[in-house]
């Protein structure tokens, strides 16, 4: 559900507003009414970008932390600001030069590749050559095209032959025009001996920058974070004053903000209690409500999961308890395979214990998956994709597992279900919204529906009524068709709304049936999986016949482990992917969800 909002205006005085803010943040209640854009304050930029930086910095040393052991982090140092982006600078700094060594010796190894061709030489040699009067100029081109009477002409010395590419040089008088058809390679500035050891001091300088970064990786992560904090605790106070209108000559501050209610009362006394004055004021069309879940143990930890797509707006429903059991059943039968669901439960379950408490709830919430896909696998009797209906021992209970068009009915049940469910969930929501007269049409149409599916899908599944029944069915369905047809915009003309209701009917006629479609996905991606299993013991069992007992087990060990470590993957990704699907497109479309609610961010210390 989404908690109920107060909206409230403050008025201070000028001289006593840093006080009042410095409270407004203690209480940690207060959801700001943005009514300025931030993009364009030079400050609030500036802070973010400082953010930036800091976050991109302990990315790089979080890489750097994980490559070692478990390290010991220090402590955060308690720092100015300005102290915190000193220490930034020069961490970057020390990035920056890395990164400029880096590539420095990048091209030095290809200088050492290329003068490796021409050998290990010194200049001093060459330029002692120019001193008394001669000069060395160096050439490559094609073997072919190398001509033997340059060896006389300029005193070519063919230096090495790489690839049918021939390296020469020649030595000539300083003022002898050569005239060779050949490339003039841009030689580098120092010989083969000279790179080899800059290149030696550069990856001397990048080892001793290494240990350094490593080193503060571990004593400045933690003083990182709070300069962190600092910086987003500034950008949140200076955002408010932003936000702060100024009144009666600049004398008045005016703050406009949104309080849950259950938390309202509190917030009233103590800034009484303060001396300030606060006024709540009524909620107006167009207000953008700070959006804030409150539900059960159950369906938050389906949360995030509805914020993947979109928060509800304040006057919508919030659907997270709605979907949640659906989405834990679909996951299940997309699974598809009892052992699986009790990897995933086992596996969660141990890490439970190791991570941190934030952590902890998408832990519980994949736990719930596992369970729920270790009663379907048993159901349909998939385990390590093992055919229970086969193994002798359960030969007795052998019909009591559901088959494969056990498996389809089901899914198409299910979608019916939630579709239906769908509709009735829109249906209060548009009679909480607009009112009862507005909302008569999508009950009707939950009623054609649920009449028209019991009239001719009960039959299908078996289920024979009495006649009387089937037309009492009948009745209900055309009279909400007609209710429907005839009553769907209240205030119209008849001719509006039998036009609508037309429009409406082929688009529910049309959807029904195309969403309904998309559920059987259920059953063909969770009998998908039990099936893969099913064929890497196969292969693990055929592969092996052949072998000796021992290097049969290790043989059908590797490939059991592979084969259902890779099916797990695919199950996992696929038993996420489609629950997703059918809630954000199947679901969310027939329950009318709208989303593009702003999350309820109060104003507080980080």
């Amino acid at each position: 559900m989404i908690s109920n909002m107060n909206k409230y205006a403050f008025m201070v005085y000028h001289k006593d507003y840093e006080d009042f803010l410095a409270q407004l943040r203690d209480l940690g209640v207060v959801h700001v009414q943005e009514v300025r854009s931030t993009s364009e304050n030079t400050d609030l930029q500036l802070l973010l970008t400082q953010r930036k930086r800091i976050d991109q910095v302990m990315r790089d040393f979080k890489k750097l932390n994980d490559k070692k052991d478990n390290p010991e982090l220090a402590f955060a140092r308690k720092i100015t600001k300005q102290e915190g982006l000193d220490l930034l600078r020069t961490i970057e700094e020390l990035q920056e030069r890395r990164q400029q060594l880096v590539s420095t010796l990048a091209t030095l190894e290809k200088e050492i590749d290329y003068m490796k061709i021409w050998g290990d030489f010194s200049y001093a040699e060459v330029n002692h050559l120019k001193k008394v009067g001669y000069k060395v100029t160096f050439f490559s081109t094609p073997v072919s095209r190398f001509e033997p009477e340059w060896i006389d002409a300029y005193n070519a010395i063919e230096i090495n032959n790489i690839q049918s590419v021939s390296y020469f040089i020649t030595i000539t008088p300083e003022d002898m025009v050569i005239d060779i058809d050949a490339e003039r390679p841009k030689m580098p500035d120092m010989g083969l001996s000279e790179l080899e050891a800059n290149y030696k001091q550069k990856e001397d300088q990048i080892e001793v920058i290494n240990k350094e970064l490593q080193d503060r990786a571990v004593n400045d992560y933690n003083t990182l974070v709070e300069l962190d904090k600092i910086l987003q605790d500034e950008y949140n106070l200076s955002n408010v004053k932003i936000q702060t209108e100024a009144q009666a000559d600049d004398k008045l501050m005016v703050l406009e903000g949104w309080v849950p209610t259950e938390q309202a009362s509190a917030m009233e006394t103590a800034v009484e209690q303060g001396g300030y004055y606060y006024q709540p004021l009524p909620v107006e069309e167009g207000d953008r409500i700070p959006i804030q879940l409150k539900n059960n143990k159950f369906s938050k930890l389906y949360e995030p999961i509805t914020k993947m797509f979109a928060l509800p707006k304040y006057t919508e429903f919030d659907p997270t308890p709605f979907f949640a059991p659906f989405f834990m059943l679909f996951f299940g039968l997309c699974f598809g395979d009892g052992g699986y669901g009790l990897i995933m439960f086992l596996v969660c379950t141990y890490f439970k214990t190791k991570v941190k408490p934030d952590y902890k709830p998408y832990l519980t919430l994949f736990q719930l998956f596992g369970l729920s896909a270790v009663v379907i696998g048993i159901l349909t009797g998939s385990f390590f994709g093992v055919s229970l209906i086969e193994v002798p021992a359960f030969e007795s209970i052998k019909d009591y597992f559901l088959s494969t068009d056990n498996l389809m009915t089901l899914s198409i049940i299910l979608g019916l279900v939630q579709i239906v469910f769908g509709k009735i969930v829109a249906a209060f929501q548009t009679k909480a919204q607009r009112g009862v007269k507005h909302s008569v049409a999508s009950f009707a149409w939950v009623f054609v529906i649920v009449a028209l599916l019991c009239a001719f899908g009960l039959p299908v599944l078996d289920i024979h009524l009495p006649e009387t029944v089937i037309i009492v069915f009948y009745g209900i369905a055309v009279l909400g068709l007609l209710v429907a047809l005839l009553y769907n915009s209240p205030g119209k003309n008849i001719f509006m709304n039998v036009g609508s209701g037309l429009w409406t009917t082929y688009n529910t006629a049309s959807g029904l049936l195309g969403d309904t479609l998309s559920y059987i996905r259920l059953f063909a991606i969770g009998l998908t999986g039990s099936i893969l299993g099913g064929v890497f013991n196969s292969l693990a069992i055929d592969m092996t016949e052949g072998l000796s007992i021992i290097p049969r087990a290790i043989f059908m060990t590797l490939i059991l482990v592979f084969g259902h470590s890779l099916n797990f993957a695919l199950c996992t990704i696929s038993a996420l992917v489609h629950p997703l699907r059918l809630t954000f497109v199947e679901y969310y479309k027939n329950a009318e969800f709208q989303g593009g609610g702003k999350e309820y961010t109060p104003f507080k210390k980080v």
